[in-house]
């Protein structure tokens, strides 16, 4: 079986309800790994042995469970977003975060539905906590890279999140055995795309590189 990582709940609970609580996300990380974000939450609540009454009190709409479950791999993305600022140039650091990103969400059934508010930028009425993560971290990065010159700065957080959106998206279409090679080589035209260049100078295809645990 999957291992899955269960954050503790926030809140005070009682014991009966914290079990209910872990139990619902374990099945849910499994059930969405399975059929993705559009899992059936009465199939979650049956496979926990509770009742859809407890399952919606705990998580009152599909977005606050796939935010739940889907935690730990943004807390992933945010944490390597900050190690690549501080061992690599900025527009390293940002290309290699870009790839991480999109793998991530190629990679995790239900986490690109659930980023698609990052993208729409923070005023969207479904933003969440994990959106404003990655939209922090994707504005730190572009920043640095956008300070340094090169990137160009005719662009914002929620424009690069869009495209890698996107990037994950149509890579998709490829089908599973070549997503993850056409993500790297359709990034590696979106990078082209907005880095900063002397005029005249060629277009050198970029190749992004392996990132550890990939």
């Amino acid at each position: 079986m999957t291992e899955v990582n269960v954050p503790r709940p926030a809140r005070a609970m009682r014991a009966d309800a914290r079990r209910n609580h872990e139990r619902l996300l374990r099945e849910a990380a499994l059930v969405i790994a399975e059929r993705g974000e559009h899992a059936s939450l009465d199939e979650i609540a049956k496979r926990a042995g509770v009742g859809s009454g407890t399952l919606y009190r705990h998580f009152p709409s599909r977005h606050d469970l796939l935010e739940a479950v889907h935690e730990g791999s943004v807390e992933e993305v945010a944490c390597r977003a900050r190690e690549l600022a501080e061992a690599e140039p900025p527009g390293v650091a940002l290309q290699e975060w870009m790839l991480t990103f999109a793998r991530q969400m190629a990679g995790v059934k239900g986490l690109r539905a659930l980023l698609g508010s990052a993208a729409a930028g923070p005023a969207t009425p479904d933003g969440s906590l994990c959106a404003g993560r990655i939209r922090e971290a994707a504005r730190e990065l572009l920043t640095a890279a956008q300070s340094s010159g090169e990137v160009r700065g005719d662009l914002d957080a929620a424009d690069l999140l869009r495209l890698v959106h996107a990037v994950t998206s149509a890579a998709e279409l490829a089908g599973p055995g070549a997503s993850d090679e056409t993500t790297g080589r359709y990034l590696a035209l979106l990078v082209e795309g907005i880095r900063v260049r002397q005029p005249d100078a060629p277009v050198e295809p970029h190749k992004p590189r392996e990132v550890a645990g990939s």
